[in-house]
């Protein structure tokens, strides 16, 4: 009887031993799901990244060996993140489940909560940006070294807020609210170098930095939790935002009005001149966002706003609506002593000196539905408009839009010579 009690035990143990093995095997490399394992394998790993690809999609293709080789990456993790994909062509029921509304549609599972993923699609980039979700929501620093290592490893797709001499308690919260949208720390302990390397001089202060625009703000109190709240809110942007694609998304969710600067090429050494003296003036005017965009790199965003044949740089006042504000007697600005014209354009808008205008284009939400972009409409346009054609000319059995082979054919080459973003998707 001892023996075969015995001889289960090993038995048993082999078993879990085989199926942790295989287990661990899994995730490893990228899981195929579909409606038969999706829930469980949900329900097995607390961290699983999903891509709802079609198999015709060029940004898909791309898409394919970056996530192979994140997946070993990822799977190493003290909490590991799983990357599983499923074919949403021909899982449909699965895919209108889950929202899907292009291809790739990409979502981080976290503890069976989804939330749509619109980070960086290479490898290096997204392993970065996924480590952000198994992070502790408050990391302690105790050396200068700490500090330095911290900011590092987080990357520039966050904002990051540390706590010079501040009690984790009073942050511990508001850092698991805000946890996907910024790294959260605190420094217990630090040098006077640390101290004039990011502007400080009492504490406790919080500083938030936005590395990749080399950017900066310092918060002294008080340490409240509405006020505390307040600074970390204002400060997921920078204090001057670049308006593109990605700054749209984050946006949306900031119900200050936006105060943009419309120039003809952000790259200009004039147009970094005054992008400064709008830093100066969004620290003093928290209640607004400062943003800008160059007629070169966004000219269809910019024209809406009336740059074409105005005189630039040009300032208006936007809520994410159909309409936007101008002040009169601020249409342009000058070369020189900009920033007193940008006090005299706050003070005019403040007084009520303005003029309601239309956008020529979409709204906010207009530009984050329309990520696929103008050209590529028109190639689905015509491509409707000839099926529509040939269907009537044959009488023959209908055509379905949108089937692999036609969409290829129809877009590979558009998105072959595109810019490649985050947020690309094929409908």
């Amino acid at each position: 009887m001892k023996t075969t009690r015995s001889s289960l035990i090993l038995i048993l143990s082999i078993i879990i031993s085989a199926t942790e093995s295989t287990r661990a095997d899994k995730i490893n490399t990228v899981l195929e799901l579909d409606e038969s394992n999706f829930d469980s394998t949900i329900a097995a790993y607390d961290y699983v990244f999903v891509d709802f690809y079609a198999p015709w999609c060029t940004h898909c293709k791309r898409l394919a060996p970056e996530l192979d080789v994140a997946a070993p990456i990822l799977a190493e993790l003290k909490k590991p993140i799983v990357i599983a994909k499923v074919n949403a062509d021909k899982y449909t029921r699965l895919a209108r489940k889950h929202e899907v509304d292009g291809y790739p549609t990409l979502k981080i599972y976290m503890h069976g909560v989804p939330t749509e993923y619109y980070g960086p699609r290479k490898a290096e980039l997204l392993v970065r940006f996924l480590r952000k979700f198994v992070a502790p929501d408050v990391v302690v620093l105790n050396s200068d070294s700490a500090i330095r290592e911290f900011v590092e490893e987080a990357g520039t797709h966050f904002p990051i807020f540390i706590g010079f001499g501040l009690n984790e308690t009073l942050i511990s919260n508001l850092a698991i609210k805000y946890k996907k949208k910024a790294w959260f720390s605190v420094a217990s302990d630090f040098s006077d170098d640390v101290m004039v390397q990011y502007d400080f001089d009492k504490i406790p202060t919080v500083v938030s930095i936005h590395p990749s625009y080399d950017d900066h703000s310092i918060f002294y109190g008080p340490f409240e939790e509405e006020f505390l709240e307040e600074f970390i809110e204002q400060n997921f942007l920078p204090l001057a935002v670049p308006i593109n694609y990605d700054t749209l998304k984050v946006l949306k969710d900031d119900q200050r009005k936006i105060v943009l600067t419309i120039l003809e090429d952000e790259s200009e050494e004039k147009s970094q001149k005054l992008i400064k003296t709008l830093k100066a003036a969004a620290s003093a005017n928290r209640n607004l966002v400062f943003g800008y965009v160059g007629v070169k790199q966004w000219a269809e965003f910019a024209e809406t706003f009336g740059a074409k044949g105005t005189k630039l740089p040009k300032m208006i006042v936007w809520d994410g609506g159909e309409e936007y504000l101008s002040v009169i007697g601020s249409e342009s600005i000058e070369e020189e002593d900009q920033g007193s014209q940008i006090s005299q354009f706050l003070a005019g808008y403040r007084e009520g000196k303005t003029e309601r205008n239309r956008i020529s284009g979409p709204s906010l939400m207009g530009y984050l539905n329309s990520l696929i972009g103008v050209r590529t409409v028109y190639i689905i346009v015509f491509l409707v408009a000839m099926l529509i054609l040939i269907r009537h000319i044959s009488k023959e059995e209908p055509l379905t839009v949108g089937t692999g082979d036609q969409v290829e054919h129809a877009t590979s080459s558009e998105a072959e010579s595109s810019d490649y973003r985050p947020g690309d998707k094929q409908d």
